[in-house]
């Protein structure tokens, strides 16, 4: 089986990190093949939303492969297969794979079924909805190994929590419930293990039925205008009202809910 399953089911793409037997930890063909997929998904018009999730009831992912892939990466290993190679030839691959630099304005949702630490907590930050089961645990363990969470949590965590929450998350490395990571806002949802996979799937579905440029736009819009003046992040929000405004979806919306019919959306 590989390392990481990437299906279509409808206007859905489901992403599963698929290493149960390593808590879903990520090496070499993991990144690879997950940079392979977010470039799959933004690039398929058919795909609305994307759910991604881990193998197994007992993590989404434990990070990164410390007897693996951080080795490969510090030079401390050589590459010993394809996967191994690729990356190395190309480390642009490990910032698409978790999302950072890669402009993907599709819907994710992450499905978060038990450990999320590290590497994996810092995938969910590049997610829109997050929905973890009861027994998920969270953190960002890089600092007890003496190395940082650069896969963006340094920039993404303080803007998506309160600061002094991000900064003992960042410097402590201690792991959190999933009833804390909801208190705190990181995730959206706790529920239990077996409603998991439904309840991502009712959000998704939810979004794949709205108007899909709407949708592209406004994450688009919301993530360009993180941390700039208002005035800016307002001529953003401009440019897309004029984008949308002569769009077919735009037309065909209201016209359906006057004539009390479902929506046709085409995208464009």
């Amino acid at each position: 089986m590989p390392a990481l399953l990437y299906e279509k089911r409808g206007e859905v793409a489901y992403i599963t990190l698929n290493r149960p037997e390593v808590h879903n930890a990520l090496d070499a063909e993991v990144v690879v093949r997950l940079a392979e997929a977010w470039q799959d998904f933004a690039d398929d018009d058919s795909l609305r939303v994307a759910i991604i999730t881990g193998a197994g009831d007992r993590a989404f992912s434990s990070g990164a492969d410390l007897r693996k892939l951080i080795p490969l990466m510090s030079g401390a290993r050589q590459p010993e297969d394809e996967w191994d190679q690729k990356l190395v030839a190309d480390r642009r691959l490990t910032n698409i794979a978790l999302l950072r630099g890669f402009e993907l304005y599709k819907p994710i949702i992450a499905a978060i079924n038990g450990f999320c630490l590290a590497g994996g907590a810092e995938l969910i930050q590049a997610t829109d909805i997050r929905i973890a089961a009861e027994h998920a645990t969270f953190g960002l363990t890089e600092v007890r190994r003496a190395i940082i969470p650069a896969g963006g949590s340094m920039v993404r965590l303080p803007r998506q929590i309160p600061f002094s929450k991000a900064m003992e998350i960042l410097l402590v490395g201690d792991s959190m419930s999933a009833e804390e990571a909801h208190r705190i806002g990181l995730v959206n949802r706790v529920v239990p293990a077996e409603k998991l996979t439904e309840t991502a799937e009712e959000f998704a579905h939810k979004i794949a039925e709205n108007g899909p440029l709407a949708v592209r736009k406004i994450k688009e819009t919301v993530l360009k205008a993180l941390g700039r003046p208002v005035e800016e992040g307002y001529a953003l929000e401009d440019e897309a009202t004029r984008v949308i405004m002569r769009s077919e979806d735009a037309r065909e919306g209201p016209r359906a809910f006057a004539e009390k019919r479902p929506p046709r959306y085409v995208g464009r």
